[in-house]
């Protein structure tokens, strides 16, 4: 089908899902947020820490500035963290009821320990009209987090997810303990952390939440080349200093590297912390720079032995990572730019060939992913009138340099341009729309084009 033919029978078919998206918006722009302060509009150091461990900056009205002080200009911002239903005022109402005596107290101390545990999440759904296919409709995700203060110093983070609905042995559905850690604040320099934990590489993988990026999907460097979400178990310290640089860095799990593919890079290498094997331990890091309005740079690395599945083989990885964002009055801006240095992997395509159950293993030896992103608020007012439009450009390729004796898949090295708008009828509630056009070096393979309605909110 011609490339015209399909892109204005892919808008036909989208309209009706948009309109049916349009219709749900409304219903469930309820949720509200707020910059986080003290009495005084200022964080303490670790109040800082406890938020942004929990929470992150998100795309809205309103921001902090050095000091405390908020800026309407300013875009990136923090929400109330953890954006809560706090159970323990059910408690407390159910102890006022009972009145005094033993069953009121018994009501005060049940509301004191409830009171320090929240529940938030966050839900997207979408519509995906891909080019010589059927158009689907996917509830995608559907996260719960719950969180629990011990004392002011030790507290609990958790992040369960449920994706595409169901879960079943012939459902492509997956249910996901993504995050489950303890945190022990010490001091802002330095705090510990030990569980199941977020790979601090890349702006999407620990924020990935629907209002804090553009687009239906994730960019496709955050799929393919960072294989977000990547999750694992592993213990570090994390901390901020100076003026506004902070640092995670953490062991962890390795990557198991019989899982990786030509196509999809490390991605099916993770090991989600389900018995993990360590016989040798990865270690990971990220540094964060926020000290100027407005701006916010990172860098981040990833290295660690992945064949322990085949023990005569020596394979490691190495990820690298660069990215930046950066707002000044209603546009804002954001890159990344991630490599993956990959050894070992002229004996591994041959064992996987042989002994591996993949005959057409052609895993390369280098893979590397970048893109750019201009948005611009053209309703840069409150919710429900803040609207921005936003266009994206993206370079991956899984197959960038080879091992010797192998040839590259040229349908493996890939661009594409994703151009849409993100409209919030509540700082918490987004509705996205966007087009892809994806492109290859292929003269045979194409890529299909998209059309992509979707929803998602947080609270």
């Amino acid at each position: 089908m011609p490339r015209n033919r399909a892109a204005s029978r892919a808008a036909r078919q989208g309209f009706s899902g948009l309109c049916l998206v349009l219709s749900l918006a409304v219903s469930t722009a309820t949720a509200q947020s707020q910059v986080v302060g003290g009495d005084d509009g200022r964080l303490s150091a670790v109040g800082q820490l406890k938020h942004w461990a929990a929470g992150g900056w998100r795309l809205g009205y309103g921001g902090l500035r050095p000091g405390g002080t908020t800026s309407g200009a300013a875009r990136l911002r923090m929400p109330e963290m953890p954006p809560a239903m706090r159970l323990g005022r059910l408690v407390a109402a159910a102890g006022a009821r009972r009145g005094t005596g033993q069953g009121a107290s018994q009501g005060d101390q049940a509301a004191q320990v409830v009171s320090n545990s929240s529940l938030s999440g966050y839900m997207d759904f979408h519509f995906n009209n891909r080019e010589h296919e059927d158009p689907v409709i996917d509830f995608h995700r559907f996260v719960l987090l719950f969180t629990h203060s011990f004392s002011d110093r030790v507290r609990f983070v958790s992040e369960l997810e449920l994706e595409h609905s169901l879960v079943g042995p012939e459902d492509e559905g997956e249910l996901e303990l993504e995050q489950a850690y303890i945190d022990f604040l010490l001091t802002r320099e330095l705090n510990f952390r030990a569980g199941m934990l977020l790979v601090p590489v890349g702006i999407i993988n620990e924020r990935h939440e629907p209002p804090v990026f553009h687009g239906v999907e994730r960019p496709f460097v955050d799929d393919v080349i960072v294989p977000s979400t990547w999750f694992d178990a592993g213990a570090g310290i994390h901390g901020e200093v100076g003026q506004g640089l902070r640092y995670r860095t953490y062991v962890m799990a390795p990557l198991d590297a019989s899982g990786f593919t030509a196509d999809q890079g490390i991605r099916d290498g993770r090991q989600k912390g389900a018995e993990a094997n360590v016989r040798n331990i990865a270690t990971t890091g990220r540094v964060e720079y926020v000290g100027l309005p407005g701006l916010w740079a990172g860098a981040s690395f990833w290295r660690g032995k992945t064949g322990f599945a085949f023990p005569r083989i020596e394979s490691q990885a190495t990820v690298g990572e660069v990215d930046a964002r950066y707002r000044v009055g209603e546009l804002e801006a954001r890159a990344q730019y991630a490599h993956v240095w990959l050894e070992g992997m002229d004996e591994l395509n041959r064992a996987l060939r042989t002994r591996g159950g993949q005959p057409g293993a052609n895993i390369a030896r280098q893979i590397r992913g970048f893109y750019v992103e201009a948005s611009y608020f053209v309703l840069p007012n409150p919710a429900p009138r803040e609207a921005a439009v936003f266009v994206r450009y993206e370079n991956f390729d899984t197959q960038y340099r080879m091992p010797a004796g192998f040839q590259r898949l040229q349908q493996f090295d890939r661009d594409a341009w994703v151009v849409g708008f993100s409209y919030y009828p509540d700082p918490d509630v987004v509705l996205k729309l966007d087009y892809s056009v994806v492109r290859n070096q292929s003269d045979v393979i194409d890529e299909p084009n998209s059309l992509n309605v979707g929803l998602g909110w947080w609270f």
